[in-house]
């Protein structure tokens, strides 16, 4: 879900091409990117890719295939997996649990109807992304070569703080929170195809990769870091619910006024009959004091045979186009290392 911040953020998303990128280290939020994958490597009516035991493969597929498409562009890649969540999100947590029963029940209807198009879009809103989907994720990347970070916590957190220290250049995401987690630089939408497919219709739109500089957001929205969290408690996120009838644009004006949080909370409470959650302060101290690592980043050996284990003869994937797809990342690695001689001389 996420906080939406994108009404504020007109005229700060940097439209760039994929080539911008190279030799970029990018730090992708995992389980946002392999939600991706399950909701969008889909049969027509839905179902999800598997092998011939009926496992689902979908987020392995895309994990291979578009890091691979990534990679020949020249990004290096990270990827930062959520540890443990805290204790104000188990009430988001519960929510989506709800929310994909009630769609488990209208995806069987669906079924009963052949209605293809919502088969589709109810079967989206099923998607669970278990802890051996994640284990696997791990080995996978690892098995690629390709560096991953555990997170002690949020992975946008982790993510923020890899690009605050420097160890990668930017934190990539479809949401805005790494930014109130306080990355530099967060990068929405990239992807080779830049395309996206418009939910329920056979019909893609073009979408460009968007850079988008938190320095810059402050200084155009005339607030501190600290205002921007206030602005993410007051539209609500993935730890608190927000104030009804407070969109970004009221938000904004309200921190502008009330620049502490205890004043915009009594101001908000009273104005808006608002009860905000036991924990918000802690909400707002986690989004400015996040429990984060330092972590290495530095890419590794690529292991042919576990590739050709896990996918090919656990999995089913195609022994030929996995192999096809090992010969490049090959060719991508020889290609870096003879760009670093010739930047060495």
């Amino acid at each position: 879900m996420g906080v939406n911040l994108s009404p504020l953020l007109e005229g700060l998303k940097n439209e760039k091409e994929i080539g911008y990128f190279a030799r970029k280290t990018i730090a992708f939020d995992a389980y946002n990117t392999l939600y991706q994958f399950l909701a969008s490597i889909r049969q027509p009516d839905g179902t999800p890719l598997k092998d011939f035991d009926g496992n689902i493969t979908s987020h392995l597929s895309g994990l291979f295939y578009r890091s691979i498409k990534m990679m020949s562009k020249g990004i290096k890649l990270v990827f930062v997996f959520d540890g443990k969540p805290p204790k104000f999100k188990y009430e988001t947590i519960e929510e989506r649990k709800k929310k994909k029963e009630e769609a488990e029940a209208l995806l069987q209807k669906a079924k009963d109807m052949e209605e293809v198009s919502y088969m589709e879009m109810y079967a989206k809103q099923t998607i669970r992304l278990t802890k051996d989907m994640v284990k696997e994720s791990k080995e996978l990347l690892s098995a690629m070569g390709i560096a991953y970070v555990q997170a002690p916590s949020e992975g946008e957190a982790e993510a923020a703080h890899l690009a605050a220290n420097g160890s990668v250049d930017a934190s990539a995401s479809q949401d805005y929170d790494s930014l109130l987690f306080g990355s530099p630089k967060l990068v929405r939408n990239l992807s080779v195809s830049e395309r996206r497919k418009l939910p329920r219709r056979n019909e893609y739109i073009t979408v460009k990769p968007e850079e988008i500089i938190l320095t810059d957001v402050l200084k155009s929205l005339s607030i501190s870091k600290e205002q921007l969290v206030m602005i993410g408690l007051l539209i609500g996120n993935d730890f608190n619910k927000g104030v009804k009838g407070v969109g970004p644009k009221t938000a904004l004006k309200i921190v502008k006024e009330y620049k502490e949080l205890e004043e915009m909370l009594t101001f908000t409470s009273n104005k808006y009959d608002h009860e905000f959650e036991p924990y918000i302060r802690d909400v707002y101290e986690f989004f400015l004091n996040p429990p984060v690592v330092d972590a290495n980043v530095e890419e590794g050996e690529m292991d042919e045979e576990k590739v050709l284990e896990l996918l090919v003869e656990k999995h089913d994937f195609s022994r030929e186009r996995i192999e096809h797809g090992i010969e490049n990342i090959k060719k991508i690695k020889e290609e870096e290392r003879q760009h670093s001689i010739k930047e060495w001389f």
